[in-house]
């Protein structure tokens, strides 16, 4: 399953209408690229423009476990974001949240390879019935999402960018131009 990680609520619309995204992710660093001075009226924006749910990043606090605890027993469904480990991914689940977000090349900055906490996560989750569903963001490369899903992610969250380099193979292209020419010419 594919999310959006974009807070910009046209982008949000127009990659919708692919048919292929299931909710957004978005954060404070999105927003203030964009130059979003105030977070609830463009939240708003983006909630009207998705056709799933929209996870929101706190702007303030570190991994809180108790308000993710306090906010999942009032039936709200929260996303423990940040995530660089098995360990936090697998606390936040344990205290009822319903994403556990996984930051990808967060991980490989750090100089270790995401696939097997995302793996391990994955197993435990699935081991213990837990409800909470993996998202892995932090994607720089269409293979970031190949490799994510086939670790057992049950989301990838993708910026706009790469989602649209996820239709292009210079294979494809060459092969479409070829079929173009051939009906071109097909009347000389």
């Amino acid at each position: 399953m594919l999310f959006l990680d974009s807070s910009e609520p046209g982008e949000v619309r127009d990659l919708f209408a692919w048919g292929v995204l299931a909710g957004v992710t978005t954060n404070p660093l999105l927003l203030a690229r964009e130059g979003v001075r105030e977070l609830a009226p463009r939240i708003t924006e983006v909630l009207a423009a998705s056709e799933g749910p929209v996870a929101v990043e706190l702007v303030e606090g570190e991994i809180g476990l108790a308000v993710v605890r306090a906010l999942a027993s009032r039936g709200v469904a929260t996303n423990l974001t940040a995530c660089m480990s098995f360990a936090q991914a697998y606390l936040g689940a344990l205290a009822g949240a319903r994403w556990v977000s996984i930051f990808s090349g967060r991980v490989r900055d750090m100089g270790y390879d995401v696939r097997p906490v995302i793996e391990a996560t994955r197993a435990q989750l699935d081991r213990e019935g837990l409800g909470a569903q993996i998202i892995v963001g932090s994607v720089r490369h269409p293979a970031d999402v190949t490799e994510a899903l086939s670790a057992g992610a049950h989301v990838v969250t993708v910026p706009p960018a790469i989602l649209r380099r996820m239709l292009h193979n210079p294979k494809t292209d060459e092969t479409i131009r070829e079929f173009n020419a051939a009906w071109a010419a097909r009347d000389r």
